[in-house]
């Protein structure tokens, strides 16, 4: 197998060194269609060209002299993409519309011909190790069979680690190849329990990671190992603040590993403060505002990075802290003070009438809003529109009859800024004194915290 990779890859040496390379494919089933190619960072894609497929669905394009070295993403659909690696070589490569990955072929490319063998083999070797796993653990007989099971267990393994070394020998300089270094999982050996198993890939996951090849920042390698070393301190009987506690466990580890290197250190922080902002894990960001902060922000307040000025605001902006003093103008340019409020509860709603999200909140909110008797609940609805007559059109639609106020700067409003909103509906309940009691999510998660504090 090995010489055989070795020899599949010399084939594919000729498209190296040109001057300006291309990339060359044929879609099948894909006619006079649009295709994007797009610049891929962690999870995040960029369009850098385009071009538009003939009728048998080749496409052609001219890569740029200066383009950076990483894995791409040709888009021509929701549904339809193929990742490849554009690393100072021409590329061809022929594939069919409705399966692009799996019916993959690459005709031309050293870095894409070893891509696509390490994705082979390690679809096969996960598949094999995820059924060889529950014999491991559980099968009771300690005979031939299992043995037999033992054995292929760690074979799988030492095959997958002897093919990476193996390639990377013979071409330790290729982006498919130090991809693959941080995506393989440590050996395991299968002498360990289940729960001994865990723990050492809690201990071990980021051992071989190469944190100063910042090139990798180009590709999703360095977030699918964060997503995937979570996953280790998962737990589905774990409540809410069970797991949160595990989370900050896998933090401390993962940005300790990652402090290596400044550049990979920034991009797994924004990274994690993002998704657990995304999914609302309150315990975890005050944790990362707390401890960890942007390696590249200046201690001037006025030049400080987004990245922290966003984890500073999370600081201000937990449980129990006293909500931002903002004055946002209402509908006739009357500027309203939050902390002027005498309410006994304010929910502070970040809306926009372009969020479907949020029209099919406000109302449910208007009808709870409503029917308070008497009322202990003041709304302050802050729409994130820029158009004045489509934030007015809504609300007299609706007739929101609480406290509407907007900047109309969209995302950039002080507001917004104040209140870390990258996000619609973005919600903050705070009771009498203007602290922060709930910060609900959904209009489910809104009308629980509402039920509970307003009795």
């Amino acid at each position: 197998m090995i010489r055989k990779v070795l020899l599949l890859a010399f084939l594919f040496s000729s498209a190296l060194g040109s001057a300006q390379n291309s990339l060359h494919g044929t879609i099948h089933q894909l006619s006079a269609s649009k295709v994007y190619l797009s610049g891929v960072y962690g999870e995040r894609t960029k369009v850098s060209d385009s071009t538009i497929s003939d009728s048998l669905g080749q496409l052609h394009f001219i890569l740029p002299k200066g383009l950076a070295p990483g894995l791409y993403k040709l888009v021509w659909s929701k549904t339809g993409f193929l990742n490849l690696i554009l690393n100072h070589e021409n590329v061809k490569f022929e594939t069919w519309a409705n399966s692009p990955q799996d019916s993959l072929k690459i005709l031309l490319s050293l870095e894409n011909g070893i891509l696509q063998l390490f994705n082979s083999i390690g679809k096969i070797s996960q598949s094999k190790l995820e059924l060889l796993m529950p014999l491991v653990d559980f099968y009771p007989a300690r005979n031939e069979f299992y043995r037999n099971a033992v054995t292929e267990f760690e074979t799988t393994q030492k095959l997958q680690l002897t093919l990476l070394d193996s390639v990377s020998d013979k071409y330790p300089g290729s982006y498919a190849v130090r991809m693959e270094k941080v995506k393989i999982t440590p050996y395991i050996s299968a002498s360990l329990s289940s729960n001994d198993r865990i723990e050492f890939l809690k201990q071990h996951y980021w051992d071989k990671v190469d944190f100063n090849d910042t090139a990798l920042l180009r590709s999703p390698v360095f977030a699918d190992k964060v997503i995937s070393y979570l996953a280790l301190y998962q737990n589905n009987r774990f409540s809410q603040k069970q797991l949160e506690a595990e989370f900050i466990k896998a933090v401390t580890v993962a940005l300790g590993a990652a402090s290596l290197n400044p550049n990979v250190y920034k991009f797994m922080l924004d990274y994690l403060v993002g998704g657990f902002d995304k999914y609302h894990f309150d315990e975890v960001i005050t944790y990362i505002a707390d401890n960890f902060q942007d390696p590249f922000s200046c201690e001037d307040a006025a030049r400080k990075s987004a990245l922290q000025k966003k984890l500073d605001n999370f600081k201000k902006l937990s449980l129990g802290k006293p909500a931002p003093s903002i004055e946002v103008p209402d509908l006739n340019g009357n500027k309203v003070s939050l902390l002027s409020l005498k309410n006994e509860f304010t929910l502070l709603v970040f809306w926009s009438s372009q969020c479907p999200h949020c029209t099919e909140m406000m109302p449910n909110l208007k009808a709870w809003y409503d029917k308070q008797k008497p009322k202990r609940l003041e709304v302050v609805a802050v729409s994130l529109d820029t158009n004045r007559n489509a934030w007015a059109s809504f609300i007299k639609k609706e007739k929101l009859n609480w406290i509407n106020v907007s900047e109309l700067k969209g995302y950039s409003g002080n507001a917004e800024d104040e209140y870390n909103v990258y996000a619609t509906p973005t919600m903050y309940l705070l009771d009498r004194d203007k602290k922060i009691i709930a910060k609900p999510i959904t209009w489910h998660e809104l009308e629980q915290a509402l039920n509970q504090q307003i009795k």
